[in-house]
């Protein structure tokens, strides 16, 4: 099923130019992929699954003037999420350097100019605090939030793109937190919308 189409069953409104720039950076992730092995995830269709679940917090969450993505490997969410939101200022930190080569060449090639990225781990990254700090199955909220502390403020909101541990998680660190869990599919979205 076309891209498009599974945007559109999602609620996921799009204008047409952000959605061709998508299919763009499917071709070029699984043109990558096949010689770099950047993500499980290997046909376009796969892809454009990642896509459509990096997007679909659009549904439910405030748009950020400043986002960083923890982690952001092949570019889910930090990536999508910037191709989606053009006026919105994206920091992809990924310590993996084959994944940085081709965050940087995507980013160019995709004429993404809010994107930044930092190969580096997150707890290296300087910047003011962010609106959102994103994160898809890189650890537990917990540590997430810990190592993210230098770079966010109480006015920083999470969304974390979890499986089912997040109940566990979340029982860890709910007395501070103004929190929602999203459930779609296999997916369990946690949206912190602050943490003080």
């Amino acid at each position: 099923m076309g891209l498009s189409k599974l945007l559109e069953q999602e609620g996921i409104v799009l204008s047409e130019e952000i959605i061709v720039k998508l299919e763009a950076f499917a071709l070029l992730l699984h043109e990558w992929n096949q010689i770099h092995n950047l993500t499980g995830a290997k046909t376009v269709q796969a892809i454009y699954n990642n896509i459509v679940d990096s997007l679909y917090p659009l549904t439910f969450i405030a748009v950020p003037k400043t986002l960083l993505d923890v982690g952001t490997g092949a570019g889910f969410p930090g990536l999508v999420l910037a191709i989606a939101l053009p006026e919105t200022d994206v920091v992809l930190a990924e310590p993996l350097k084959k994944r940085v080569s081709f965050l940087k060449y995507a980013g160019i090639d995709l004429e993404l100019p809010n994107v930044k990225v930092e190969g580096q781990r997150v707890e290296h990254v300087s910047h003011e605090a962010f609106d959102l700090i994103s994160s898809r199955a890189v650890t537990n909220t917990r540590l997430l939030l810990e190592l993210t502390e230098k770079i966010s403020d109480g006015k920083t909101a999470y969304l974390f793109y979890k499986g089912s541990r997040v109940f566990d998680e979340i029982e860890d660190v709910q007395h501070q937190l103004d929190y929602d869990i999203v459930q779609k599919n296999q997916r369990n979205y946690l949206y912190i919308k602050s943490n003080r």
